[in-house]
């Protein structure tokens, strides 16, 4: 290999390094940063990080009726489920927000792989 070989190999593994930094951050800060979905008119909150994770839960009592507690449990399963959906789209958008462009610069055409991006090393 020629001298001016190694060193557009060197960088290649620079740049390769700096965009591994870059995804490591992004998906810190994916981990560290809460979106909130709410259902029912705000009746349930449901908070997920962006990872999609469940990070929190909250239902107001005016979503329990204690007069009719099965229909209540339906409904309120029904209004989470919905508060949990809201927080993964909006937590999806944020990880297209913040991954997209790191998964163009590999090459990729998207963003919002949940886990990252496999086989780029990790911790």
């Amino acid at each position: 290999m020629e001298p001016g070989g190694q060193l557009n190999m060197q960088e290649l593994l620079q740049q390769a390094q700096a965009m591994q930094e870059q995804l490591f951050n992004a998906q810190r800060e994916l981990a560290e940063t809460e979106v909130t979905g709410t259902s029912g008119g705000g009746l349930v909150t449901a908070k997920v990080n962006g990872q999609g994770e469940v990070t929190g839960l909250s239902i107001d009592p005016k979503a329990i009726d204690t007069d009719d507690p099965a229909d209540t449990a339906e409904t309120v399963a029904d209004l989470v489920l919905a508060a949990i959906r809201d927080a993964a789209r909006e937590a999806q958008e944020l990880q297209q927000e913040k991954m997209g462009p790191l998964a163009q610069g590999l090459g990729g055409g998207g963003g919002g792989i949940p886990g990252g991006f496999p086989g780029l090393g990790g911790a």
